[in-house]
């Protein structure tokens, strides 16, 4: 069973929205504030988080980047607003989708069930939640820090192992050796992009059949590397 989080401060809206969900089979859960319902998508794997921007504690543009961070899953953006620049924000912040207030609860089921299709189909076998991250052979224990390779493990060092869940966690997305270094080594580290390309290098020697062939990091060239799936 899917399951949905809710973040909106309007109960009404949100019970109707849980309601039309719930008699598709979805399982849905409701966060009212802002600031608990980006803890509860921090602490609990869902597959859909449908997110409204006027939030109490903490908007829904704030939750939208922080989550990105670390999930890969469909936000839907729903507002009140009919400005373009919110949707434009919503979306440059990594939301999937956006509706306007007021809608159907039959076209947010359709979004909904629009999402979770068109991420099943570009994910594949790969799937994500707060404690593992499995993709073709490919295992990631988040709790345990341990990586599986056709149900063997692989002994990695600590920064091939953050740089490894970094790209894993963002399959698809492109990053700069740039990012990749500023995140994994951190702007007050001495080096530069080079070691990036250096790890990449060993990182594919333990987790590849093939290294000169990858399946997993692939080489952007002249920008950087994405997780393929």
């Amino acid at each position: 069973m899917k399951r949905i989080l809710i973040i909106e401060d309007e109960r009404a809206i949100a019970e109707l929205e849980r309601d039309y969900l719930e008699s598709y089979g979805f399982e849905v859960h409701i966060e009212t504030r802002g600031d608990t319902g980006l803890q509860e998508a921090q602490e609990q794997p869902y597959d859909l988080i449908i997110l409204d921007i006027m939030l109490p504690n903490l908007d829904g543009f704030d939750i939208c980047r922080q989550l990105r961070q670390t999930l890969n899953i469909p936000i839907l953006v729903v507002t009140a607003k009919r400005e373009d620049i919110d949707k434009i924000r919503g979306l440059g912040l990594g939301a999937d989708d956006y509706i306007t207030k007021p809608f159907s609860p039959s076209e947010l089921v359709a979004r909904v069930k629009a999402h979770l299709s068109r991420y099943e189909r570009l994910t594949g076998q790969h799937s994500v939640s707060n404690d593992m991250i499995q993709i073709r052979g490919l295992m990631i224990d988040k709790p345990a820090r341990r990586v599986m390779i056709h149900d063997k493990e692989t002994q990695l060092t600590s920064k091939e192992y953050e740089l490894l869940l970094l790209l894993a966690s963002h399959p698809n997305r492109v990053f700069e050796k740039e990012e990749l270094f500023e995140r994994i080594w951190g702007l007050e580290s001495h080096g530069d992009a080079a070691t990036v390309t250096v790890h990449i290098r060993r990182l594919r020697e333990k987790i590849e059949h093939d290294p000169s062939n990858p399946q997993y990091i692939e080489t952007i060239w002249g920008i950087g590397y994405r997780f393929k799936v």
